[in-house]
C-alpha cells in the first residue's frame, strides 16, 4: 500500500517548503529536559506533550498500538463491526504518531545542531516507516471485501460513516492495488527506493563546495542557496552576473553526478508506476486525488499560448530597471525598491486587513490564532531556513516556523503560511480526523488567497504611486514564479519521465539541454525578449522539487484557483464567500476536482488560467498608467517604451 495520504501530503508540502542549510553540530549528551519554554514569539510545544518524558511514554505507547494493527491482517472480511473497529484502531495511532512526529520535527527544526532533537525525529520517522509498512494489508483486503458488501456495510453501520471517503477511494483505486504481499513488499522498498533522492539532499546542502566572490562593495560572500537567492536580487548588475556564474558553475561542475540522481529517482518512479500498471509516473501520480489528465495538459497549453504576457512582463521589468539588453541574472531584481520594514506586528495586523473580504467568522478565527503563540518567528542560529506550515497535530492547533526579518517576503510568507494554518483549522474543526486532512492538489488555494487578498489590500491603501508600483511589481514577479514557472517546470518534468519511461537515458549534457530549450522559449530569447546564457541551463539542478514527482504543477493550478475564487469572493456575496470556505472545511472528504467544480472553478478548462492572465495584463495596464502619469518615478537610465530592440 502507498504511504498513507495523510501523512503524503502533509510531508511533501513541508519538505518542499524550506531548504536545510543548517549542519548539525556534534552529538551531545542527551539529558532529560523539559519541553522548550515558548516566548512571544516562539511556540509552545508544550501544547503537544508537556515534557521529554510525556513524549516518550507516547513513542512507547504508539509503538506497542502497531501491533494491534497488525492483529487486524486478514480479518476485515469478517463483518462490518470487525472493518470498523480496525480502522478505528488504525486511525487511532496514527492521530497519534502524526502528534508525535509533529513534536519531533519542530523540536529538531529550532536548532538543527542539535544531536538529541535529530536523534528523536529520526526515531519518529523509522515508527511512521514501520507503520507505512504494517498498514500494506488495508488495500487488498478492502477491495477483496468487494464494493457491494462495503456499500450496504456503509449504509447500515454508523460507526463506519467517518470512514466512507477512504472506502470508496480505495476501491476507486483497485486496478492499481497489489496483492497484499506485493504491497508489503513496495512498502519495505520505499525506504531504499528514496536512496537517491536523500543523496541529492546530502550532496547539495553538505557535500558540494559552495564558491566565494567578491561582490562590487569588496564583500566576500560564500554562494549557498540561500546566499544566491539573497544577491541575486542586487542592485549592482556586474554582481548579479557574478552570482549566477559562480552558482550555477559549482552545479554545472556536480552534473553529471546531478544527472545520475536525478535519473535514479525518475527510474524509481517509474518502476512503481509499471508495478502498479500504470501507463506512466504521471498518470500514477494523478490517480492519488483523481485529477483529470486534462488538467495537467489544459495548464501547460494555456500557458505556452499565453507567453506572450509575460514576455510582455519581462519587457517592462527590464524597462524600468533601465536595461535593453536583459539576462537571466537581470530577473529578480525589483524595478521600484522600496525601504519600508514590516515588523511581526505590522504583519499581523495587515493580514487582519486584508482578510475582511473573507467575513466576520474567518476574520474572529484569524484573530484569536493570531493571539497564540503558535508560531517560530525569528532567524536563529541552527534554525531551518525557509518556512512551513505543520498541521498534522489534529487534536491541537497548527504550528508555523517563520524566518521573519521584517522584509517585504517576509510579509507576504506570513500570509501563506497563515492561510495553510486557518485551512487547517477550518478543515480540522468541521471534519472528523478520517476526513481532516486535504489533498495536495487545493493545499496552496488558501495560502495564495490570503496573498492575493494581501496585495489587494497594499495596493488599496498605498500612500504613493511609487508605493502602489512596488505592490504590483511584487505581485507580478510572484505571478511569473508561481503560474508561469512552475507550469515551465511541469513541462520540463513531463520531458525527463517521457526519456526514461521510453527506454532512453538522462546525461547531464541532455537534461541542461532539455531544460535549457524550455527555459528560452518561456523567456523568449528567440524574440528578444531575454538572453539565457547556456551556463545557466543547469539550474535544473538547484530544483528539488524534481524530486518528489508532478508536484510542482499544483502550485500554478491553486494559484490560478485562488485569483478565480477571490475574484468571486470581491466580487460577490455571502454566498461566493461561503463557496470558498467549503473548499477549506471540506478537508480530505472529497476528491478535489468535483470540490472546486461545486464552487464554480473547473481546473480542465481554460477560463481558470485565461482570468489569471487577464490579472497579469490588468496589473501591467495599471503600471503603464502610473508611469505615464508619474514620469519621475523612472530612474534616469529607464529605457525609452518605444525600443524595439
Amino acid at each position: 500500500m502507498p504511504l498513507h495520504p495523510i501523512v503524503t501530503a502533509t510531508l511533501v508540502a513541508i519538505a518542499l517548503a524550506a531548504t536545510l542549510d543548517a549542519t548539525p553540530a556534534a552529538a551531545t549528551a542527551a539529558n532529560p529536559a523539559p519541553a522548550r519554554t515558548a516566548d512571544a514569539e516562539t511556540w509552545n510545544l508544550g501544547d503537544l506533550y508537556p515534557d521529554l518524558g510525556a513524549w516518550e511514554a507516547a513513542f512507547g505507547s504508539t509503538r506497542q498500538q502497531l501491533a494491534g494493527i497488525g492483529a487486524c491482517r486478514g480479518h476485515l472480511a469478517e463483518s462490518a463491526a470487525v472493518l470498523a473497529d480496525c480502522l478505528n484502531r488504525i486511525h487511532t495511532t496514527y492521530r497519534e504518531l502524526m502528534r508525535l512526529f509533529t513534536y519531533a520535527y519542530l523540536d529538531r527544526d529550532t536548532d538543527l545542531r542539535d544531536a538529541a532533537a535529530g536523534e528523536r525525529f529520526s526515531r519518529a520517522q523509522t515508527l511512521y516507516s514501520q507503520y507505512g509498512e504494517a498498514l500494506s494489508f488495508l488495500d487488498p483486503e478492502l477491495i477483496a471485501i468487494g464494493a457491494t458488501t462495503l456499500e450496504t456495510w456503509l449504509a447500515t453501520t454508523p460507526a463506519l460513516a467517518d470512514y466512507d471517503f477512504l472506502i470508496r477511494n480505495t476501491l476507486r483505486k483497485g486496478a492499481h492495488v497489489l496483492s497484499p504481499r506485493e504491497e508489503q513488499m513496495l512498502a519495505a522498498a520505499a525506504d531504499p527506493l528514496s536512496a537517491v533522492s536523500n543523496t541529492y539532499t546530502v550532496l547539495t546542502n553538505a557535500e558540494i563546495a559552495w564558491p566565494t566572490i567578491n561582490l562590487s562593495d569588496g564583500k566576500s560572500v560564500t554562494l549557498r542557496a540561500s546566499d544566491y537567492e539573497k544577491y541575486r536580487v542586487s542592485d549592482n548588475r556586474a554582481d548579479r552576473k557574478a552570482v549566477f556564474d559562480a552558482f550555477f558553475g559549482a552545479y554545472g561542475q556536480y552534473s553529471e553526478t546531478l544527472a545520475s540522481t536525478l535519473s535514479g529517482q525518475i527510474k524509481a518512479s517509474a518502476f512503481t508506476a509499471r508495478m502498479r500498471g500504470f501507463d506512466s509516473s504521471l498518470a500514477q501520480a494523478l490517480d492519488v486525488d483523481a485529477i483529470p489528465p486534462a488538467v495537467y495538459e489544459t495548464l501547460v497549453r494555456e500557458v505556452n499560448a499565453n507567453l506572450g504576457t509575460l514576455h510582455r512582463y519581462l519587457r517592462l521589468h527590464a524597462r524600468v530597471l533601465g536595461i535593453a539588453d536583459p539576462h537571466y541574472y537581470d530577473l529578480y531584481p525589483s524595478p521600484v525598491p522600496q525601504q519600508r520594514t514590516y515588523p511581526i506586528a505590522d504583519a499581523r495586523e495587515a493580514l487582519r486587513a486584508a482578510a475582511t473580504p473573507l467575513g466576520p467568522e474567518y476574520g474572529l478565527r484569524l484573530t484569536e490564532a493570531l493571539n497564540h503563540n503558535w508560531m517560530h518567528v525569528r532567524p536563529a542560529e541552527g534554525k531551518r531556513s525557509g518556512a512551513y506550515m505543520m498541521g498534522s497535530a489534529y487534536d491541537v492547533h497548527p504550528y508555523l516556523l517563520l524566518n521573519h526579518n521584517d522584509d517585504f517576503e517576509s510579509l507576504t510568507t506570513f500570509a501563506h503560511e497563515w492561510g495553510h494554518a486557518m485551512h487547517s483549522l477550518l478543515a480540522n474543526t468541521t471534519q472528523p480526523f478520517a476526513k481532516a486532512e486535504y489533498p495536495t492538489f487545493i493545499a496552496e488555494i488558501a495560502s495564495i488567497a490570503n496573498e492575493v487578498l494581501l496585495y489587494n489590500h497594499l495596493s488599496a491603501t498605498a500612500k504613493t504611486p511609487r508605493e502602489e508600483l512596488f505592490y504590483l511589481f511584487q505581485e507580478l514577479q510572484g505571478l511569473r514564479g508561481t503560474f508561469f514557472r512552475q507550469a515551465q517546470f511541469a513541462e520540463f518534468e513531463v520531458a525527463t519521465h517521457r526519456e526514461i519511461e521510453q527506454g532512453g537515458a538522462l546525461s547531464g549534457e541532455k537534461l541542461n539541454r532539455l531544460y535549457g530549450d524550455i527555459l528560452k522559449r518561456y523567456l523568449g530569447q528567440a524574440e528578444g525578449v531575454m538572453t539565457v546564457d547556456d551556463a545557466y541551463a543547469v539550474e535544473w539542478a538547484y530544483v528539488p522539487h524534481f524530486y518528489t514527482e508532478f508536484y510542482v504543477y499544483q502550485y500554478a493550478t491553486s494559484l490560478a484557483a485562488a485569483y478565480a475564487l477571490m475574484e468571486k469572493v470581491r466580487s460577490g456575496g455571502a454566498a461566493e464567500r461561503e463557496a470558498y470556505l467549503s473548499i477549506l472545511k471540506a478537508g480530505g472528504s472529497e476528491h478535489p476536482y468535483p470540490l472546486l467544480q461545486r464552487a464554480g472553478i473547473d481546473m480542465a478548462q481554460p477560463e481558470v488560467y485565461r482570468a489569471v492572465i487577464r490579472r497579469c495584463n490588468a496589473l501591467m495596464d495599471r503600471i503603464e498608467t502610473l508611469l505615464a502619469a508619474h514620469p519621475d518615478i523612472l530612474p534616469a537610465t529607464a529605457v525609452s517604451a518605444d525600443r524595439k530592440d
